[in-house]
């Protein structure tokens, strides 16, 4: 168990990293943020000279690895960290110096409990890419095919678990503060990137996040995921078919290359659209660095640690919602959200349609170089607080997947919309999902369903009560008092006395502590 010095040391060593960036202004100038926060803001940036203009993701690259991931997970959260900041982190570079080959080849041997000249006949000790949790090298295996070989760096596991430790005691105390720091769920926020990176530091889950994801995608053209190397894929190693393509950060090599960019643009955006609204399964880390383009024009994704689900119910919302911002049935969206309970039931429908058109109405009939997706969900953020919605864990991924996506659309076709090419997909979706004939079969479904289940049911309640047998039934007994129960209803005062003397010594040790602060 890490102690609380521990944590508190660690904190300001990062608050200085931050403060150096001029990463903590935002935090002190906030009128939302609790004063004991702001204060250990003063103490981290005394004496440190700041630069004019906040750096928010070269201070969580230069902390570290799992500030990396906080970053990228807290750039989902405008609502938490402002508008300026989210935006600065989504330019956060998932990037490090790479590990020595030694170490790489002894974590392969290691995992395999092989010789690497076993598993691959060439492997390049140079990598091609090197992240925060892992690197690639290019190999070729002993039976010719050419793969990408992803290798855990050393002591990865060790390290985010130290450090996400103390965010977990950090988020915990500023959640206990109440108010804002309530409602925003720092605690959520932290649980969704400890989650993140379990997954991500298990290679195994990433192959099936990959193997599950081409399964889903498999009839949909122009997007294709790798192939996985099961017998070269453990939980440290990860084995992939090679992808010869150019980056689609390449925007000129991609002209060069005769690409069709609006093209490229509006299928980027409707098999985003196919992942999270037909499939209920995204590829949640979707920046420049992990899409690729084939000579024929087919995307191809890479990196599948980071993966959102959405069920069923909440992707048929996630429609209507996206569909009625298009079209302006603000009543609807609103209702929407008070069906889903994202809003606390004492606040009106008319109130929050009201305020959804305010976000909604300054975006319709402006040119479609001036919409965006980004501003929509700023305008949204906005409003959470006014009607007390607490944040949804399961939409972040989602909202920061948005705008990655709008972002990439945008760099290939400047005059892309991300409402223009969803609005139709999205329009079929509901209509196949909410229509009369999808009505008539998920009633037929859930009606066979219920006689389905109703002979294991008569099974239960004949187990719960069996058939009266042949032997007569004991009479109800005379309830007879027991001494030793007596003795110990006498006694309670005393764990009333105790609980009081223990309760009175933690309150003036918390105070003390309080006034040593």
């Amino acid at each position: 168990m890490t102690r609380p010095a521990t944590h508190v040391f660690r904190l300001l060593k990062w608050g200085r990293v931050l403060a150096r960036h001029g990463a903590l202004r935002g935090i002190e100038h906030d009128r939302n943020a609790p004063a004991q926060v702001k204060r250990l803001c003063r103490i981290a940036r005394f004496g440190t000279r700041q630069p004019r203009e906040p750096d928010y993701a070269g201070a969580f690259q230069e902390i570290g690895p799992a500030a990396i991931k906080l970053g990228q997970a807290l750039a989902t959260r405008p609502d938490l960290v402002g508008d300026g900041p989210a935006r600065n982190l989504l330019t956060l570079q998932d990037s490090l110096p790479p590990v020595a080959f030694d170490e790489i080849r002894a974590v392969i041997e290691s995992s395999f409990g092989r010789p690497v000249e076993a598993l691959f006949s060439s492997i390049e000790e140079e990598p091609v890419g090197a992240a925060s949790i892992a690197q690639v090298h290019r190999a070729v295996t002993v039976d010719g095919r050419t793969v990408a070989v992803k290798v855990l760096r050393p002591r990865i596991r060790e390290k985010f678990a130290r450090d996400v430790e103390t965010y977990e005691w950090a988020a915990a105390h500023l959640e206990a503060l109440g108010g804002e720091a309530t409602r925003l769920r720092p605690r959520a926020v932290i649980d969704n990137l400890k989650r993140w990176t379990t997954r991500e530091l298990d290679l195994r889950r990433e192959a099936a996040s990959a193997s599950e994801l081409a399964e889903a995608m498999k009839g949909v053209a122009g997007y294709h995921v790798p192939a996985v190397d099961w017998d070269r894929t453990n939980g440290s190693v990860l084995t992939v078919e090679w992808i010869d393509g150019i980056k689609m950060s390449d925007i000129e090599g991609l002209r060069a290359a005769g690409h069709d960019l609006p093209e490229l643009a509006s299928t980027l955006v409707l098999t985003f659209l196919t992942q999270a609204i037909s499939c209920g399964f995204f590829h949640a880390d979707m920046h420049q660095g992990n899409l690729f383009v084939h000579s024929d024009g087919t995307i191809v994704a890479i990196d599948f640690g980071i993966m959102g689900r959405i069920n069923r119910q909440a992707r048929l919302w996630l429609a209507e919602i996206l569909y009625g911002l298009t079209t302006g049935n603000y009543r609807r969206v609103a209702e929407i959200h008070f069906e889903a309970q994202y809003v606390p039931a004492y606040h009106t429908v008319e109130e929050f349609a009201s305020a959804l058109r305010a976000v909604g109405e300054p975006m319709r009939g402006k040119p479609v170089s001036e919409l965006s997706v980004g501003q929509m969900l700023d305008g949204l953020f906005a409003i959470t607080r006014d009607f007390d919605m607490q944040v949804q864990p399961h939409l972040l991924l989602l909202q920061k997947t948005m705008v990655m996506v709008e972002g990439l659309a945008t760099a290939l076709d400047p005059d892309v919309n991300m409402w223009d090419v969803s609005a139709p997909f999205v329009k079929g979706w509901i209509r196949d999902e909410l229509g009369p004939e999808a009505m008539v079969v998920d009633r037929l479904r859930e009606d066979f369903g219920t006689l389905a289940r109703l002979p294991a049911l008569l099974r239960r309640i004949e187990e719960k009560f069996p058939p009266k047998g042949g032997a007569p039934e004991q009479a109800p007994l005379p309830t007879v008092d027991l001494i030793w129960a007596r003795k110990r209803e006498s006694n309670h005062w005393w764990g009333y006395v105790l609980a009081a003397i223990l309760g009175g010594a933690a309150a003036w040790a918390f105070t003390y502590w309080s006034f040593l602060k």
